[in-house]
């Protein structure tokens, strides 16, 4: 096991992908903290229900709404991170020699759900820190309260955190279920950035399905962080915390176990 680990994370230490990712998530949560919290001040579009009525956010509910934005839209990247550590080995044809090395193919899987985590968390970090630095200066300049000062504010940061990395792992899965590397990030985009948020607010609006809304993936990491611009606004609820981190990680390990059982299952020359 120890030297699947060094192996898998030797991969990931030489190349440019985490550092990359996290640069780029940091400048593009950096941009999208700072235009929330500007639409919020500003009483633009953005900050208006879907039928077109202004949304009664408190100030409280407007700073989580902003600093919690990585949870709602930024989790594309850890995600992206996660699915790249496998489609990575399949398009440059290194999974052969992998294979070869560590034959047993579950502990390879393993290993790579276990050294994405700390990769995962410094772009997840830096992806946060991105949200506050242009929210909160966006909030500040505007006049309007930051709550830094709030201890429950900073739970709730801290949690997002948490929720972003565990997205590597659920990207883990799905790569090794799609191996393809461009069609694995096109459908992430589109699942994670198009689908789930229609799907969410379509099924809020009924009665049965509603709670079904909650299990969706992009709402259990919005659960972890324990708030979002769905719940302030009032198009969704969510699940308590640790639901949230095991409908997650139920995501990850579903999807790491089709993948061992098809995928990783077949001959790979």
């Amino acid at each position: 096991m120890n030297a699947a680990l060094r192996t898998e994370w030797r991969k990931i230490a030489t190349t440019r992908l985490w550092w990359v990712t996290a640069l780029v998530m940091l400048a593009y949560m950096l941009v999208m903290g700072a235009v929330m919290a500007l639409s919020f001040a500003f009483g633009s579009e953005a900050s208006t229900m879907p039928g077109g009525e202004p949304m009664a956010l408190d100030p409280r509910d407007i700073a989580s709404s902003v600093y919690t934005l990585a949870v709602a839209l930024g989790y594309i990247f850890p995600a992206i991170l996660g699915a790249l550590t496998v489609t990575a080995e399949f398009r440059h044809r290194t999974i052969t020699p992998t294979l070869l090395a560590q034959p047993r193919r579950s502990l390879v899987l393993g290993a790579k759900l276990a050294v994405v985590l700390p990769y995962a968390l410094a772009v997840s970090v830096a992806g946060v820190v991105g949200t506050l630095l242009g929210g909160a200066s966006a909030l500040a300049i505007m006049g309007e309260p930051t709550f830094l000062a709030d201890a429950a504010m900073w739970r709730t940061i801290a949690m997002s955190v948490v929720a972003l990395a565990l997205w590597s792992l659920v990207g883990v899965g799905f790569g090794s279920v799609l191996t393809n590397q461009v069609a694995a990030i096109v459908v992430l985009l589109v699942f994670t950035q198009f689908v789930e948020p229609l799907l969410r607010i379509l099924l809020a609006q009924f009665a049965v399905t509603e709670t079904a809304s909650k299990f969706l993936p992009g709402a259990a990491g919005e659960a972890i962080a324990g708030s979002s611009l769905y719940v302030s606004s009032g198009l969704a609820d969510l699940l308590p915390a640790w639901q949230g981190v095991l409908v997650l990680l139920g995501y990850a390990v579903v999807l790491v176990v089709v993948g061992r059982l098809t995928t990783f299952r077949r001959d790979i020359g």
